[in-house]
């Protein structure tokens, strides 16, 4: 599977680095994140959260303080104005349980010293995160080093449990935790719990159960190496992405199960069986003509999502050709049985209305 399974000119993954770390850190709902940076970096992506927390039905406001530099700060050196702003931030009622301290590209032009800031004596842990992109930081290195900053407030792995943590899920997302649901009817099959979504709707003394989970089960490989992190940290293995597929689901369940000593047998049976009935109720499209098309003609193909989707369109005797019906290719690839089950209830809207036109 591609290392790096997302279009490569994609802006949501080739954009900034603050912001790929704040989708993670909001996510940490009793920690405020403070931004060293000009007022405009906050005003951004203060907007861009609490739209994507209003459209997924989740009310709320995130966290966010800036330093609100100034020309002369940008001259003379901000770090008077980031102590004065944690400070601010360690008063705002209630009182945040920890503290991450984001860097923006001025700050890091200027030379301020974020990580010497945050390591006094402030009561609470407050943690730097390196997040200015200028010097070739996107999104996605955001994300990674936010996840390695939150797992620095766990403790050391004690008594392990037969559970599962799901890493670095996509929070900007449509349909994260629909996909949560997915991962965990799956290791349902195994006997298995989720023990920890890390990082979504946690708090800063939940971190301290991440050593304890069995496996990490990252969201998609170009995490791996953020599992690699966890694995140096905690010595927990890891699955490298949720599962595609019909028989990438099946593979996912036998992974696991190897990583966690189940014999996995009997749940990947079952699964095969729910996955016949869900294919029986798209009979009616059975036959049709399709041909897959980019979801956008400015981004480049997901090979894992044309797998995904010629696997389904054998498994339904779906003939793909030129001329067929266009169905756009999923981006993401679609999450288990159950995203397989809503991708192919949008192909059967689409063959039903080439069918009336």
């Amino acid at each position: 599977m591609n290392s790096n399974p997302s279009p490569s000119n994609s802006s949501r993954f080739e954009g900034c680095t603050l912001t790929g770390a704040l989708s993670v850190l909001t996510e940490v709902r009793d920690a405020v994140c403070v931004i060293h940076g000009p007022s405009g970096c906050t005003h951004h992506n203060f907007s861009l959260l609490h739209a994507t927390l209003l459209s997924n039905d989740r009310p709320g406001v995130p966290r966010l303080l800036s330093t609100r530099l100034t020309e002369k700060d940008i001259i003379f050196g901000g770090e008077e104005a980031l102590e004065a702003t944690i400070a601010r931030a360690l008063s705002l009622f209630p009182a945040p349980s920890s503290v991450f301290v984001l860097s923006t590209c001025i700050v890091e032009t200027i030379g301020d010293d974020t990580a010497a800031v945050s390591a006094k004596a402030w009561g609470v842990p407050v943690i730097a995160v390196p997040t200015a992109g200028f010097l070739g930081g996107v999104f996605e290195t955001g994300i990674k080093n936010a996840l390695s900053s939150v797992a620095s407030l766990a403790r050391p792995a004690g008594e392990r449990t037969l559970s599962a943590n799901l890493v670095g899920e996509k929070n900007l997302e449509y349909g994260v935790d629909e996909n949560a649901a997915e991962i965990g009817r799956l290791l349902a099959r195994l006997g298995i719990g989720i023990n920890l979504r890390f990082v979504r709707g946690i708090g800063t003394g939940d971190v301290g159960r991440l050593g304890s989970a069995a496996v990490n089960i990252l969201r998609e490989p170009a995490l791996r190496p953020v599992g690699d992190d966890l694995k140096r940290r905690f010595n927990t293995p890891f699955v490298d992405s949720f599962p595609a597929g019909l028989s990438g689901t099946c593979r996912f369940l036998e992974d696991v199960g190897r990583i966690c000593g189940i014999d996995a047998s009997a749940a990947v049976e079952g699964e095969r069986a729910f996955q016949r009935e869900m294919l029986s109720r798209f009979t009616d499209i059975g036959g049709s003509r399709i041909c897959f098309r980019s979801p956008h003609p400015m981004l480049e193909g997901d090979p894992v999502a044309e797998a995904v989707s010629t696997e389904c369109a054998a498994a339904l005797d779906l003939a793909v050709e030129e001329d067929g019906t266009p169905i756009p290719l999923p981006y993401p690839a679609p999450v288990g049985t159950a995203g397989l089950r809503r991708m192919l209830n949008r192909w059967r809207v689409l063959v039903r209305e080439k069918g009336r036109g």
